[in-house]
């Protein structure tokens, strides 16, 4: 399995491992392979922060991801609040209509 969290929300990202999952079962037969494979995919920015720790479940190590997304993204608007968000957490400039 090479899902790659790209673009997506750490959740969305989750959803679509989670379904894959059910196609691979012997690729995440136990929680460590689980969680190995699910690491892989993770964001680079995210994964960095995800790998130094270590989680005895799959459901820690997403709860730590989503945590980790979220910070990532809180400072990155305190450090470029011109720099908008979309759903998907996808950064766009943002327009205003100048006055």
């Amino acid at each position: 399995m090479s899902l790659k969290q790209g673009d997506a929300s750490v959740m969305e990202y989750a959803a679509q491992f989670n379904e894959l999952s059910r196609f691979a079962p012997h690729q995440v037969s136990t929680e460590e392979r689980r969680m190995d494979h699910f690491e892989q995919g993770l964001r680079g920015d995210i994964k960095s922060v995800i790998a130094a720790q270590t989680f005895t479940n799959f459901q820690d190590m997403y709860q730590k991801a989503v945590k980790v997304a979220r910070v990532i993204e809180e400072n990155r608007r305190e450090t470029h609040p011109h720099i908008g968000r979309t759903k998907e957490g996808i950064s766009e400039v943002e327009y205003s209509n100048p006055k």
